[in-house]
């Protein structure tokens, strides 16, 4: 999967995507992120699927504390920072390229306290499994992960290695083509999916999947 950008335009959404920086707020701390677009492309901006499912987590009072969780394609690592911050023990993964930018942003926004419960590490959906404990999480998160139909199958296939009997899968997404719909299509062959919260404003689905029936833990 290359790291280049998947939609051009413009507006203020090309501007903001631009920028160098995105600034937010979530779990009562100012949060400051370092962006590259040209370099990097879809991995080094924020998307609305990730503020999205910060919004959700903290609005909805969900116990992340000690939670052992997990980010797939965490990019600027403004979801993983968000959940580090809300309590959770923190797995922030993505390409080799991007992890420098990513782990830039992790430092500069944790507490020093805080910093040794966020890890930033290497993963390529399907080839690096062996360097993950299977079933080893509660939590599995994805943010705006869903759009290159070549990925999808090594998607699950990572999803069905992080995933244990107990655990939770969070993605948030917006639906832009029909593969994304193909993609809930093969995650719906392997889990139980629901989809637990929808922003019209931004347009932006959270999905949750689980193995075996359908659990309130969460």
């Amino acid at each position: 999967m290359a790291l280049v950008p998947y939609e051009e335009g413009g507006g203020w959404t090309a501007r903001q995507l631009h920028s160098p920086s995105a600034t937010f707020h979530f779990a009562r701390r100012t949060i400051r992120l370092q962006q590259d677009w040209r370099r990097l492309g879809v991995a080094a901006v924020v998307w609305d699927a990730a503020v999205v499912l910060c919004a959700y987590l903290e609005m909805e009072g969900i116990d992340l504390r000690d939670r052992s969780v997990i980010e797939l394609g965490a990019g600027t690592g403004l979801l993983g920072i968000v959940v580090t911050l809300l309590g959770a023990r923190v797995t922030l993964t993505d390409r080799a390229a991007a992890l420098e930018l990513l782990e830039s942003n992790v430092q500069a926004n944790l507490p020093p306290e805080l910093r040794p419960r966020a890890v930033v590490k290497e993963l390529t959906w399907g080839k690096d499994l062996d360097n993950f404990s299977p079933g080893a999480f509660d939590l599995i998160l994805g943010a705006d992960i869903v759009y290159l139909e070549e990925t999808f199958a090594e998607l699950l296939r990572t999803l069905e290695h992080l995933c244990s009997e107990r655990a939770v899968i969070l993605l948030s997404c917006r639906i832009r083509y029909e593969r994304d719909l193909e993609f809930l299509k093969m995650l719906r062959e392997r889990f139980s999916v629901s989809e637990v919260h929808y922003d019209s404003s931004k347009d932006v689905h959270i999905y949750k999947a689980q193995r075996g029936s359908p659990k309130d833990d969460l």
